[in-house]
């Protein structure tokens, strides 16, 4: 459905008074509250979904969109309002399942797959009945392949088990089990922040032909490239309440960054700027001599030196992440060396352990799997690696923590009701920050991050990146993973695009575009070929 390209923004004042009118084939939420304790994580979330419409949801880490997802998908119930769905209206939920007979279905950030079980058995995992399957096993396989196909592009072996797959992979076999499951509404969570660009770009064609059909789409992203391209209909939460609503055409990238900031600032503002772009002279930090991340790959050479913001880039599974991972002294090169440059001091990295003794510090890609834990609290998750620092004659004290925490909370700008709070209560930035803070509170000298910046806000990105720039002149060295093209533009001194499990290009900073960018992802010889 789109919008008439003159339509204008709308206060949505009257609709936190309660006056949003249900379509009867649409989807109504209207005065929605939730709260935690003394935490009101929504205060008064209303807005309309219509027939067919792709709706847009964006705000903040922080400002009530995830906990609003739960309680229209039947995770968390509402201490008020109301739920209006093709004219019934409900006060909540009472289930996940009571949700999805509603014809609600979530896809959410955190990629959800039992990863020891097969690609057949993630795509229907909870769609079928448990004891009694209402779809038989030949056309479940003949459903997960025309889904897959449509979403990738191909069909992986629906008998591998999911841990075989990449994090695109995975998130596609998710995207599938809620597409195979035929939605009335259906809820994508920041579920496009682990897919691949050209996977993404399928996803968005499926999503408007099931507009085409009817289906209404509640799409949460922090990409406004994504939005302006989806949306028919944005809607602003902050501070868990709902402050505008913009028709298609109706609103610049600025509006929805003013929108969303208590305090306003501009989107240039959220830019990161970074222009130091020249550190040639600077002593070595890391090296990387005649790798070969696969056996019939090319190999290359790559310094690192203090103070430089290094991005890393390509089409995803092109070998940029398996570089990184090498740096780190997680994955192993088949051929070649990794070496610290430690004032006089040369250690070669060929595991983890050996990185982390040298200051090497790495920041993974999947929070859920690889960095936090989920049933610990935010300071146990901060203090992991230096434990020793908050000892006294042996014993451990959380006041101690605390304290050093307190100055990563306010650097960083964390945002936490208390530090013995499960770090799952936090919003998606604000556990990235969390876990930046854990590797900081190390001492680093080199700083690895993979795609550090995948499904948090804008206001949160705008934190990280002055963290970033500050740690660089301060001599730090970091080499960053980025998904996100403007980052590479604003943030980094030298960008390295990988092709074919390969270095294809390394391009300066006063040599960076994004056309320039964007031909080396497709091996166009436009960059400085490596």
């Amino acid at each position: 459905m789109v919008m008439a390209p003159d339509a204008q923004a709308t206060s949505v004042d009257s609709l936190a008074r309660g006056v949003v009118e249900p379509s009867g084939a649409g989807i109504s939420i209207t005065n929605l509250a939730k709260r935690f304790g003394p935490v009101k994580a929504v205060r008064n979330a209303s807005f309309e979904i219509l027939p067919g419409e792709v709706h847009v949801l964006m705000g903040e880490n922080g400002s009530g969109k995830s906990t609003l997802v739960k309680l229209l998908s039947g995770v968390q119930s509402p201490d008020r309002g109301t739920i209006t769905v093709r004219g019934t209206c409900t006060t909540g939920f009472s289930s996940p399942q009571a949700a999805r007979a509603a014809g609600i279905i979530t896809v959410f950030q955190e990629v959800l797959t039992a990863d020891t079980r097969s690609v057949l058995e993630n795509v229907w995992v909870g769609v079928d009945g448990l004891f009694r399957n209402r779809v038989s096993a030949r056309a479940k396989r003949e459903r997960a392949t025309e889904v897959l196909q449509q979403l990738l592009g191909y069909v992986p072996d629906l008998g591998t088990p999911m841990l075989n797959l990449s994090l695109s992979e995975r998130q596609a076999c998710v995207i599938a089990r809620a597409l195979v499951s035929e939605p009335h509404l259906l809820i994508l969570d920041e579920a496009t922040s682990a897919l691949d660009v050209a996977t993404r770009d399928r996803l968005l064609t499926i999503i408007g032909r099931l507009s085409a059909e009817g289906v209404s789409t509640l799409f949460i992203s922090h990409r406004m490239d994504e939005v302006e391209i989806i949306g028919d209909r944005v809607t602003v939460l902050r501070s868990g309440e709902t402050v505008a609503s913009f028709e298609r055409g109706a609103w610049q990238p600025h509006d929805l960054v003013q929108a969303m900031s208590a305090i306003g600032q501009s989107a240039e503002d959220s830019r990161a700027r970074r222009t130091k772009g020249n550190s040639a002279a600077a002593p070595l930090s890391i090296q990387a001599r005649a790798l070969r991340l696969t056996s019939d790959s090319r190999p290359f050479d790559v310094t690192v030196r203090r103070g430089e913001v290094i991005g890393l880039a390509g089409l995803d599974g092109h070998g940029q992440e398996e570089f990184l991972m090498a740096l780190a002294g997680i994955r192993r090169a088949q051929a070649g060396s990794v070496t610290r440059h430690d004032e006089e001091r040369l250690v070669d990295i060929d595991s983890n352990r050996i990185a982390a003794r040298n200051r090497v510090a790495y920041l993974p890609r999947d929070r859920r799997a690889d960095a936090i834990f989920g049933w610990m609290p935010i300071r146990d998750n901060f203090a992991l690696p230096t434990l020793e620092k908050d000892g006294r004659a042996g014993f451990v004290t959380a006041k101690r923590i605390d304290a050093r925490l307190a100055h990563w909370r306010e650097a960083l700008s964390i945002k936490y009701g208390h530090s013995s709070d499960a770090i799952t209560t936090l919003s998606g930035g604000n556990q990235q920050k969390v876990i930046l803070a854990r590797w900081l509170a190390a001492g680093p000298r080199v700083l690895l991050l993979n795609d550090p910046t995948r499904g948090i806000d804008i206001n949160a990105k705008r934190d990280l990146y002055k963290v970033v720039s500050k740690l660089a002149d301060e001599g730090m060295s970091i080499v960053m993973l980025s998904s996100e093209i403007d980052e590479h533009l604003d943030l980094m001194d030298r960008v390295l695009v990988f092709r074919e499990q390969s270095l294809f290009a390394e391009i300066a900073h006063n040599e960076l575009t994004r056309e320039k960018l964007v031909a080396a992802y497709f091996g166009q010889e436009e960059g400085n070929a490596a």
